[in-house]
């Protein structure tokens, strides 16, 4: 899919419109989805993705290549929510947390499983919350998307090693944090 993101990208570069949506379809819920983890506002959602599609269709001319298409376009999204949280920060809104969980994927096993899968999904979205963003945002980038540190470091705009302690200190927040909330350490 990265030939076709990268061509995509292009032709958005050269300001194709029909390109431009096609991205836009081809990453608004992934963007919608991260955003929202990333940021824990829904409130303001909305309104930084706004923000990441506008960037990349300024900056769309100027995407060299060197990374991937995806790794680009979520470190716009990363930045764009920094940025948006920072202002909130400064007083410009009242936090507005709904305290909602996101919606789960339709699961068809059997309902006593099903609602395991559930409180344990809740207890952990409760964790990563507690997490500070730098350490939530690499382990949802690692865990939730599959993303190598590599990229994460990209996206993040800092050195690997930054997101290996990231990753370490989150770890050992979990480990804390995970007992508390009524989750052992054992699988099985």
């Amino acid at each position: 899919m990265t030939d076709s993101e990268t061509t995509l990208l292009r032709r958005v570069g050269a300001r194709d419109r029909k390109a431009f949506e096609a991205l836009y379809h081809q990453y608004y819920r992934r963007l919608f989805s991260y955003l929202l983890k990333v940021m824990r506002r829904a409130d303001l959602v909305e309104e930084v993705l706004n923000d990441v599609m506008l960037a990349i269709w300024k900056g769309a001319p100027g995407f060299d290549g060197r990374s991937r298409p995806s790794t680009w376009i979520f470190g716009i999204a990363y930045h764009k929510a920094l940025k948006a949280l920072a202002r909130r920060a400064k007083g410009a809104y009242e936090p507005a947390d709904s305290g909602r969980e996101p919606a789960e994927p339709v699961d068809h096993e059997e309902p006593e499983s099903l609602l395991a899968r559930r409180e344990l999904a809740s207890v952990l979205g409760q964790a990563l919350r507690a997490l500070p963003a730098e350490q939530r945002t690499v382990v949802e980038l690692t865990y939730y998307y599959g993303l190598p540190y590599q990229e994460i470091a990209e996206i993040m705009g800092c050195p690997v090693n930054t997101v290996k302690t990231r990753m370490f200190h989150a770890r050992r927040r979990l480990r804390t944090l995970l007992p508390e909330m009524g989750v052992s350490g054992h699988a099985g």
